[in-house]
């Protein structure tokens, strides 16, 4: 495969930026700083504000407040055909009279670019998404994932800084839904181009981004690395709305440089990370990833106890749903290992360890 003309992606900034529909705040102030040649998803359930932002960013909409910088330029004034970005639809909206190849040009035509040129650069780009051989065909006579190989080549043509993609593997199947999120990620260190990627899909976000900034209400509530997002989420809406999780309340005993010393429910008393703006809490939130727990081998090393209820089988893995003393429904994702032998049987007791730090403190 050969791969096209190499390109470079810029930074972009909404400093301030806010967008309010009559009286209707669709994204509330907003700061935030995305890298020139980052994989930068935005994540957040329908209706949050996140293609709000993303029209802001490409010029569909002018902010009520704030600006928008790319590459230090303040975009103000300035529509989207003369942004240096190029925006993915959900519905691609490709031409259906169109051939693969002149669909990939479009953007080169509207600019002047002669046909042999166009065309030249048109195949390039159809080598770099795989799709030679395809050239002539119909969009109506290509796979759901041909037809967004051709959306992602049409929006390279015109050699974007900025490549803007609001959900666009939403219509896609489970399996090329995953071949595709690999394939991104691929075009997206190949050419360089800064990538803003919106889904409301967690899965998404978590294997192809850089960053991930969730979003809810209009607003970023964090802004971090996969890892960071998941290991560490700095709320409770975060931590439910990326991966599974078990939440309990706690008290807090003391804190010391960032530390807090918990007492959970069973009266067993925890390690913690303490969020800035919490020192003078007592009562908080915390979170416990399920594959951070693991059944007690025994009652002396057990943090937690209660009843097991359910024991459901994934092939990869068991969740163990367990009653706990105090009333909370605590899961526990264990691996399944080959040669590991199931003892454990709905209604009998058992104790739950937590490792070291699997307890976070959430802020609300």
């Amino acid at each position: 495969m050969r791969a096209a003309t190499a390109m470079r992606g810029k930074d972009v900034v909404l400093d301030g930026v806010s967008m309010v529909f009559g009286d209707f705040t669709a994204v509330h102030p907003t700061d935030l700083e995305i890298k020139a040649g980052e994989f930068f998803s935005i994540l957040g359930p329908s209706g949050c504000g996140k293609t709000t932002i993303l029209r802001m960013i490409s010029g569909f909409l002018e902010p009520t407040t704030g600006r928008v910088l790319i590459g230090g330029d303040d975009m103000a004034g300035i529509g989207p055909n003369r942004r240096p970005t190029a925006l993915i639809f959900q519905n691609l909206a490709l031409f259906p009279l169109m051939p693969v190849w002149e669909n990939v040009a479009f953007g080169l035509e509207a600019r002047g670019v002669g046909k042999k040129q166009r065309r030249e650069r048109a195949m390039e780009l159809i080598d770099m998404v795989a799709l030679r051989g395809q050239e002539e065909k119909l969009p109506g006579d290509l796979s759901g994932g041909q037809r967004q190989r051709v959306a992602i080549a049409r929006a390279l043509a015109v050699e974007p800084a900025v490549l803007l993609l609001d959900e666009p593997l939403s219509a896609l199947d489970l399996k090329l839904r995953k071949e595709m999120q690999i394939e991104l990620k691929r075009l997206q260190h190949e050419t360089g181009i800064t990538f803003i990627f919106v889904t409301h899909d967690q899965e998404e976000a978590l294997t192809m981004s850089d960053r991930i900034a969730v979003m809810n209400n209009g607003r970023i509530l964090q802004v971090g690395s996969p890892r960071e997002i998941y290991d560490h989420p700095s709320e409770r809406f975060v931590a439910n709305f990326i991966g599974d999780t078990n939440l309990m309340e706690a008290e807090i005993i003391s804190v010391s440089n960032g530390t807090a010393r918990l007492r959970l429910p069973s009266g067993t008393e925890t390690d913690a990370d303490m969020p800035e703006g919490l020192d003078d809490a007592k009562k908080v939130t915390v979170v416990v990833r399920p594959e951070h727990a693991r059944l007690a081998a025994d009652a002396g090393e057990a943090t937690l106890s209660g009843t097991l209820e359910n024991i459901v089988y994934f092939g990869t893995d068991t969740h163990y749903h367990v009653r706990l003393d105090a009333g909370e429904l605590f899961t526990i994702r264990a691996q399944n290992l080959r040669g590991r032998d199931e003892t454990h049987e709905s209604g009998s007791r058992i104790g739950i360890h937590l490792g070291d730090r699997a307890v976070q403190v959430l802020k609300d």
